[in-house]
């Protein structure tokens, strides 16, 4: 008899949030919705440096109102190519709201790389803090000139981020992200996380990864504060905590490594986020002597945001978890068919946060997707007789067999 993954997705919903509200908007919409309920409060700080929810709603309607007298139109691509910062911050906010597309950018990659971003983009500006982008008009995120406000334009169906694959089996892709699927991901994540106003996140992640941004997503859609430092030190991370007194960390294995072998013991707080990276059972066992607790192992790809998470109630420290709100998870064979727990197989996806392709790329489209619409992740995993997952290895490495 086959496993029924609809209904174990089904069940996993229930487990981590029961009626989990996961209605969509537009991330400046919902910025600018914090902004009014509470205007005053510190939406976000980086490096020390503090700007509210109303503050930083004025400075990104003044930059979409810059964007817009620059003839920069709804679609239009803009490289966003700088560390975390404010400016980094303002200027995200405000070409979103200016209904732009933003192509993120590591702001270290080589000149030949930030070529392949913008030719394959299509970019008609960049924001960025180093140097100028060859063959664009390039504005240092920290002098974004003034302007009249503008209002917002994005609708949610509209493309918010092209972020680009790490490139792992070739030239980087485009992934192209509605506002829709955007915030379908985190609300996901956030409800299955007990998320609320009150809370503080502290992490030194960077901005143009989805991992950093997603931090400055729970911000900006709660209400609630982010802090974030530009550049990871354990001792500054420990710090940063104790200072904002914060509730949740968000944190990638290398991090939590460094944090285990400085011998830090960070302040107790109600959540320790850890993705991005597979967690070592080694690992995660030194941890709750840093932490006071495990952390909470979560799994996403770029082309699908976040998907899997242990229960904030019952973590593990050598599983991904279950499937979050919204998303449907699957694991099968390479002839196509749903293999049963305990046998390895392909994570393949399925929900509201999956994005339609990659950009203009529709061979590699094709090869993503299966005949009924799955998204391919190329990562093996097996349920366990928990109904956890447990990732096993990708796809290259296949050998099915059953889980020990």
């Amino acid at each position: 008899m086959s496993f029924d993954y609809a209904h174990w997705s089904r069940a996993a919903w229930e487990t981590h949030a029961p009626g989990a509200d996961l209605s969509d908007g537009t991330i400046p919409a919902l910025a600018a919705a914090s902004a009014a309920r509470v205007p005053d409060k510190i939406a976000v700080t980086v490096d020390g440096n503090a700007v509210t929810h109303a503050a930083l709603d004025d400075a990104a309607a003044r930059i979409a109102g810059w964007l817009a007298a620059q003839r920069v139109r709804p679609g239009d691509r803009i490289l966003l190519a700088a560390g975390a910062s404010l400016g980094f911050v303002r200027c995200y906010l405000g070409a979103l709201r200016a209904g732009a597309i933003v192509v993120l950018a590591n702001p270290d990659y080589p000149a030949a790389e930030l070529a392949h971003l913008v030719t394959g983009s299509g970019a008609v500006l960049a924001f960025a803090d180093k140097a100028e982008i060859p063959g664009l008009r390039t504005v240092d995120v920290r002098q974004v000139p003034d302007s009249k406000p503008a209002g917002l334009t994005p609708d949610p169906e509209d493309i918010a981020l092209l972020a680009y694959t790490s490139g792992t089996t070739g030239r980087p892709k485009g992934v192209p992200l509605s506002h829709r699927q955007l915030t379908t991901s985190i609300r996901a994540a956030m409800a299955a996380w007990r998320w609320s106003g009150d809370d503080v996140l502290a992490h030194a992640l960077p901005l143009f990864h989805q991992h950093g941004l997603g931090g400055l997503h729970t911000a900006l859609i709660a209400g609630s504060t982010t802090h974030i430092l530009s550049r990871f030190t354990a001792a500054g991370l420990v710090q940063a905590v104790r200072d904002a007194r914060a509730t949740v960390i968000f944190g990638v294995p290398t991090s939590y490594q460094a944090l285990a072998d400085h011998g830090a013991v960070l302040p107790r707080t109600r959540l320790a986020v850890c993705g991005s990276a597979p967690l070592s059972p080694a690992l995660a066992g030194r941890l709750p002597d840093v932490l006071g607790r495990l952390p909470l192992v979560r799994y996403g790809t770029t082309e699908t945001g976040l998907d899997i998470s242990n229960p904030v109630g019952d973590p593990r420290g050598d599983t991904i978890g279950i499937p979050l709100p919204g998303v449907q998870a699957r694991i099968r064979d390479p002839a196509g068919h749903d293999v049963p727990p305990g046998t390895d197989g392909e994570i393949q996806l399925s929900g509201p946060q999956v994005f339609g392709g990659y950009w203009h790329d529709p061979a590699a489209t094709e090869a993503a997707f299966t005949g009924d619409g799955w998204f391919r992740t190329g990562d093996i995993a097996t349920v366990r007789p928990d109904g956890h997952l447990m990732i096993r290895g990708r796809t290259k490495e296949m050998i099915i067999t059953r889980a020990r």
